[in-house]
């Protein structure tokens, strides 16, 4: 990519997109063009595909999608299919369609088998039964890698995809009817602490293992990917973490220690733990010449900080 490269970033303002927007303006890409959900529906192929007849980008950062934790996954299930479906079917059509260089695609960590043996490796995908709980939403990721694996082998594009972890950090969702755990946490004990409570409920049993990246970690390993390798190099796709993970009480004190909440942590045992463990093999990403460099202490930090100056 030149730096006046015409690139378009699909879903912006979304935590993933938000970051590889400042990543890609730190860099000094001067050409970056996006759509706000009320500009352009990308559920809507006629609407793609005229935006892109219009702006003919050159590059694809696929951003968009309907995201969020098991409550949502669980409540919403069709939409949750339906729409990531067709975002990514429209864009990836239009990008082939209208000659795109190349596009990254982004999944997800969930497009694992919930029992796959840990850590996760590329060649896992499809291997066994789902996590009930989100199941919808990883099959849409699916079918998105292998949108871009198939138009690659038919048509001689150069379509990339990545699957990162759970990622957090500036722009998260902090809703906690819809939000993954970090920000329901770091919300959580924050409210707690403010409010003087006794104790924070989370839910499960603390014991489920997870990794967590920060989101600028995650743009900046995008980035690199998209400025090195095309998809004969890549293959069908790369894993996008840190390599390490903690149990989900271990991330529950940390954010307790952070925020300074001095009650007590409860667990609610009535609630789901999803996957008993979900850690990628980073070892692709890394022979590709690139590692995290943002812990997990300072991450949450970045991230609290944020949200108390985007809340008051």
């Amino acid at each position: 990519m030149d730096k006046d490269s015409k690139i378009y970033l699909a879903g912006h303002r979304g935590l993933v997109g938000s970051a590889l927007k400042r990543k890609l303006e730190s860099k000094e890409y001067t050409n970056l063009i996006f759509r706000t959900h009320k500009e352009l529906d990308l559920t809507n192929q006629q609407a793609v595909n005229e935006f892109f007849e219009q702006e003919k980008p050159e590059y694809v950062f696929l951003a968009a999608a309907k995201v969020g934790g098991i409550l949502a996954n669980s409540t919403y299930p069709a939409q949750f299919i339906y729409e990531n479906l067709m975002i990514e079917a429209n864009i990836i059509h239009a990008s082939y369609k209208y000659g795109v260089k190349k596009l990254l695609f982004l999944g997800s960590s969930c497009i694992y088998p919930k029992l796959a043996p840990q850590p996760l490796k590329e060649e896992y995908l499809l291997s066994g039964p789902l996590e009930e709980t989100n199941e919808a939403y990883a099959i849409a990721k699916i079918a998105g890698i292998r949108l871009c694996k198939h138009y690659n082998q038919q048509y001689g594009t150069n379509f990339i995809s990545v699957m990162p972890t759970n990622l957090y950090g500036p722009n998260d969702n902090f809703d906690l009817e819809t939000s993954h755990v970090m920000p329901a946490l770091i919300r959580k004990f924050h409210e707690a602490k403010v409010n003087n409570e006794p104790e924070v409920v989370v839910w499960g049993t603390g014991k489920p293992l997870r990794e967590f990246m920060h989101v600028d970690d995650m743009a900046d390993a995008c980035v690199y990917l998209m400025e090195n390798y095309d998809f004969s190099e890549i293959g069908e796709f790369v894993n996008i973490g840190v390599g390490e993970d903690v149990t989900i009480g271990e991330l529950a004190a940390l954010i307790k220690e952070i925020v300074g909440f001095e009650g007590k942590i409860r667990y609610d045992t009535s609630k789901p733990d999803g996957t008993p463990r979900k850690l990628m093999d980073v070892t692709k990403l890394n022979g590709l010449g690139w590692k995290a460099s943002i812990s997990l202490k300072n991450g949450i930090e970045r991230t609290y900080e944020w949200y108390i100056q985007s809340k008051f």
